[in-house]
């Protein structure tokens, strides 16, 4: 049985509310595009998509965008920044904190989802308007994007959701580039299917409407590792791994095709230090060989201002509630390291 709790504003409600400037327009139309000539192969230089795992608290995502917008400049011939500014979390048992979204204040038990969409825009917004850096953010509930729709330069469908009809028809109508994780247990072919259907043309129901979608040609693939029947944690970012997946992509025949490595989740065994080594290593991959360098654009790192994660209930600023994650400090000296060797 479903109980009414309240009524929530429309998009449009919302975005009256909360508007975009002309200023945050261009700024978001100028940097999609730079977004998808990397991802059509004309921009040679490499994606990343850093951040916190969950954006928690607005003061301290839009100081840790801030800072990365001083980094973004440092290394802008060889690296294009994406802030990840993630407001929904998925939960495999259904319970802990599912993000701004669900619980804009993270130190109150109290779910408040039309105050979450508002608080998620407002910091949107604010982070755009201070840094200069349009963001990604997680289609965890596709009726949702329209919400930030105006905002983001970039969209991910996450492992749990990669399977899911409705998130992979409504990615065929996203005008933004689409990264879709592989799923759960790995399957190559199953994230290529999802891909393709993000690609094609389609036709369903949205929200209230039917709706038709000429089809997403920048909907590609983000490598996140896997999880065995056992809950081992088996990574996919190796030299082996990738040449695997890049030879099946060329035969799926899909249009720009390209590859995100997610440097943490099971990759990294959520031991978030290791997102050094394997930027690092991909890296040297992608320097050493040529159908790599054409595939691999680009790496997804969980990062914030402070190393680690502390309890939803904790106090400390600029520290993941969520998965534990790169401090400021070594996420600087890594993307400074990694344009160095470009």
């Amino acid at each position: 049985m479903f109980v009414k709790v309240k009524q929530i504003m429309s998009s449009e409600e919302i975005k009256q509310l909360e508007p975009v400037t002309p200023q945050i327009a261009a700024i978001k139309a100028r940097r999609d595009e730079e977004a998808k000539a990397i991802l059509r192969g004309d921009d040679k230089r490499l994606m990343v998509i850093v951040g916190p795992c969950s954006a928690d608290n607005e003061p301290a995502v839009c100081d840790y965008v801030y800072r990365l917008a001083g980094l973004a400049e440092k290394i802008k011939e060889k690296i294009f920044v994406i802030p990840r500014i993630y407001t929904n979390k998925p939960r495999t048992k259904g319970e802990g904190y599912k993000g701004i979204l669900h619980n804009p204040d993270p130190h109150k038990d109290e779910t408040d989802i039309q105050a979450g969409i508002i608080a998620l825009r407002k910091m949107h917004l604010r982070a755009i308007a201070e840094s200069g850096l349009s963001a990604a953010d997680e289609m965890l509930y596709p009726e949702n994007h329209v919400y930030l729709d105006d905002l983001l330069t970039y969209v991910a469908v996450g492992a749990r959701s990669s399977e899911d009809q409705q998130h992979r028809l409504v990615a065929s109508g996203v005008d933004i580039p689409c990264g879709i994780k592989n799923p759960m247990n790995g399957s190559f072919p199953v994230t290529l299917n999802s891909i393709y259907a993000a690609q094609i043309a389609n036709e369903f129901k949205y929200r209230t409407c039917q709706v038709r979608t000429d089809g997403n040609p920048y909907a590609h693939a983000i490598l996140r590792g896997s999880v065995d029947v056992y809950g081992n944690n088996i990574p996919n970012y190796h030299y082996e791994d990738l040449m695997r997946f890049i030879d099946m992509y060329e035969k799926q025949g899909l249009k720009n095709p390209a590859v995100i490595v997610d440097t943490n989740h099971s990759n990294s065994g959520k031991n978030y230090i290791e997102q050094i080594r394997i930027v690092k290593e991909v890296v040297d991959n992608i320097r050493h060989n040529d159908r790599i360098r054409r595939y691999v654009r680009g790496f997804l790192i969980e990062s914030y201002i402070e190393d680690g994660a502390q309890p939803v209930t904790g106090c400390e600023y600029g520290k993941s509630v969520t998965d534990p994650c790169l401090g400021w400090e070594k996420t600087e000296r890594l993307l400074l390291d990694v344009a160095d060797k470009l």
